[in-house]
């Protein structure tokens, strides 16, 4: 099996079962984030949850092997189509000059992680209309010089 044989396992599970990504976080011990990318193979997963995801959803031989390799992270370069992704885009296409003014003028010369690195997706709710929260949570990482 491979990463995207995995993923279309998982998301048939997933429907069959009517799970949400955070009822198969909560079972493995994890955060519904990371183990959302994990199983659209967008991040490796260590031996313990990737044995326990397995059991839980019932994985075929070979799923495991697949969801603790390591991915190949590519995406699609053109303009997203997906109204939700594509207003993602959006955002940092608009602020993204913002972002990395504020956080240089702040931290120095240097990059926020996506190694190091969490993400949140939160729900505030309000009587105009819901509110999605986005919380990018990376480790700072100066440019070095030599």
């Amino acid at each position: 099996m491979n990463k995207l044989d995995v993923t279309e396992k998982i998301i048939l599970e997933k429907q069959a079962r009517g799970l949400s990504w955070e009822a198969i976080a909560n079972e493995i011990e994890m955060g519904t984030v990371w183990v959302t990318s994990a199983c659209l193979g967008m991040n490796s997963m260590p031996e313990e949850p990737a044995t326990k995801l397995c059991k839980f959803l019932d994985l075929p031989e070979g799923a495991k092997a697949a969801l603790m390799a390591f991915p190949t992270k590519t995406w699609d370069k053109e303009v997203p189509q997906d109204p939700l992704i594509y207003r993602l885009y959006e955002v940092v296409g608009v602020y993204g000059d913002t972002l990395k003014e504020v956080i240089q003028e702040k931290f120095g010369d240097g990059i926020m992680s996506a190694i190091d690195f969490t993400m949140d997706v939160d729900k505030q709710e309000d009587p105009k209309g819901d509110r999605v929260i986005l919380t990018l949570n990376g480790k700072f990482l100066p440019y070095k010089a030599w």
